[in-house]
């Protein structure tokens, strides 16, 4: 009953952001211009998956994966921020992927050899068959000081083929603005808040959707 009550509250919490106008919203902090993916069909498709939240469901814009089902999206901001929850819409049918891992302030992950054997901050299983904007809950002490966000999609559920339409993310500004592409660092958080067992929404059918 009280995994129910949590789906509940999940998505009661993303349908009061419809007008558009929650201030959680980051995507003013986004350095949106230096966001890059590994592994796109068009790899300046990568900053156009970054929409404000009034074009969450503009679906003339989305990435596509190129040689496999495995991409990578860097998000860098313009300042430190705090990530509550991460928004998704992805791709239905076989381009839905089913895995993603988050690793927080790892500007260097530059191929998925590296991405493979670097421990990330989450490990999120995704819901499948949802038409619209999912909200996943993050645990917030694996993100309190975030300069950028390296997120690792694959496993979709055709096996080739991935696809997304919306990355966003709901949290707060933790610091002053710095200047994009300073070479400020942050080291990423201590290994021990990597390990998670936050849960996210359950759906009706009652598929789970589980960060481990």
């Amino acid at each position: 009953m009280a995994a129910s009550n949590n789906s509940d509250t999940a998505h009661n919490s993303l349908a009061s952001d419809l007008a558009g106008t929650d201030t959680s919203n980051l995507f003013r902090v986004i350095d949106r211009d230096n966001v890059y993916g590994l592994n796109l069909t068009v790899p300046e498709d990568a900053k156009e998956v970054i929409k404000p939240w009034d074009e969450r469901e503009d679906n003339s814009k989305y990435l596509d994966s190129n040689v496999d089902d495995q991409l990578i999206i860097h998000v860098p901001f313009v300042e430190n921020v705090r990530i509550k929850s991460v928004l998704l819409k992805l791709g239905r049918g076989e381009a839905a992927p089913r895995h993603l891992r988050i690793y927080a302030n790892h500007s260097t992950i530059v191929d998925f050899a590296e991405a493979e054997t670097t421990k990330p901050q989450l490990n999120i299983s995704l819901l499948e068959g949802e038409t619209g904007v999912v909200e996943y809950p993050v645990r917030v002490a694996s993100f309190v000081s975030v300069h950028s966000l390296s997120l690792f999609f694959n496993n979709s559920v055709g096996g080739d083929l991935t696809r997304i339409y919306y990355i966003g993310f709901k949290g707060d500004a933790r610091s002053t603005k710095r200047e994009v592409n300073s070479k400020l660092e942050v080291p990423a958080p201590h290994a021990a808040d990597a390990s998670l067992t936050d849960r996210v929404s359950q759906k009706a059918t009652g598929q789970q959707t589980t960060a481990r």
